[in-house]
Order: structure tokens, then sequence, then C-alpha cells
């Protein structure tokens, strides 16, 4: 399946400029969503919808890239808005994955089992989430919190949809994962640094 990055809002409250942009040990946030992307076995072509907020987020993709990951410019004043349009303008009518740009936690192993997980299922979409407990166990403050049948969750910001209904509200299954890192998404200075901390000791290993 193709996979959209979504990068095109203002991402203000990090305060450091173009969020995708922002620098981890030498590489621009961003880069490590695309990067597990175009590893995985699951992921055919990537996409990335810019906008009018991340025109430095454009250049980069096409600077280290080149035509291999392709850039959509889109509004960036809605996220679901910007999404549709994207796929339409893409043309993809089978299903697709979206995710964020501010997961450098990602890797495409993860990308693959998520991926495995949605042909599986036997839905035209479905939502990638955590337990909101084991936010808390390590010590993640979320944004947003869903309850589902009793349960608190917490979306990682991964979902994968049937491209040819991109207009229709789609039957879902939500899938549960029990890995923290994948919902680490940067938005403080505070989640900066907890994933940089991490990065620096995968690479250690």
């Amino acid at each position: 399946m193709d996979a959209f990055i979504m990068a095109g809002g203002q991402g203000l409250r990090l305060g450091m400029g173009e969020k995708p942009c922002v620098d981890i040990l030498g590489k621009p946030m961003i880069c490590y969503v695309v990067d597990a992307l175009e590893e995985s076995e699951s992921i055919g072509d990537v996409y990335v919808t810019v906008s009018p907020f991340t025109p430095h987020t454009e250049e980069v993709i096409e600077n280290r890239y080149g035509g291999n990951v392709k850039t959509i410019d889109t509004a960036g004043d809605n996220y679901v808005g910007d999404m549709v349009y994207a796929v339409e303008q893409a043309n993809v009518a089978e299903p697709l994955m979206v995710i964020m740009s501010d997961l450098p936690l990602i890797t495409a192993d993860l990308i693959d089992s998520i991926v495995e997980e949605y042909y599986r299922c036997g839905k035209p979409s479905m939502s990638v989430f955590i337990p909101l407990s084991l936010c808390k166990k390590v010590g993640l403050r979320p944004d947003t919190v869903f309850n589902w049948s009793g349960n608190l969750i917490v979306p990682t910001g991964i979902n994968i949809l049937d491209g040819s209904k991109i207009r229709e509200e789609q039957e879902y299954y939500n899938y549960l994962l029990e890995d923290p890192e994948v919902a680490l998404n940067v938005n403080t200075a505070e989640d900066l640094q907890r994933c940089t901390d991490i990065l620096e000791k995968r690479q250690n290993k």
C-alpha cells in the first residue's frame, strides 16, 4: 500500500519553526518517518503533504529523496480536508496508510506489523491506539484520549483507509498496540528530548 505523511500543519506548540524539519541527531524529524516507510516491505509509494506553512519541508524532501518521495501541496488548515485532497490528487484507490510527520520513533518492522494487522482485520479502515495506562507507566502525557468500550485509549497518529472510499465514512477497526514509543509524537521540547534520548540509545546498541 502507499503512504501519506501529513506535514502541512503549523506546529506552533513546539515553537522551533517548521516541526517536520526540526533536527534530531543531525536528521530532520520527518526523515525518520520517510526512511521507516521506505524500508518497510509493505509500503509502495510515499507522499508528503505540505502547505504554505511548511515550504522548507518540501525542499528537504525534494533534496533528500528526489522523485522517490512525492510532495503534494495542500491548504494546511484542515487535517481531514488536506488528507482527502492529497489522496485524490495522487489518485490512490487502494488501501493506504496515513501517518503524522512527528513520529520519529516509528520503525519499518512496526509499520509492517500494522499493515499485516490491517489485512487480517477485514475492515476497510483501521486506527492504531495504545492504552492510556501504558502512557502513564512511561511518563507520556497524551493530548487526546478516547473511551473505547470502557477502555481509555490514545491515538498514535497512524491510520489505514480505503482510498476508493476516501470521502465516505468507513467501517473501522481499532488496533491496540502495547508499544508506547509509537505514540510519542513531538509536540513539546520535553517530547523532543525524550525522542532524542531513545534514538541515541538505539544508535548505540
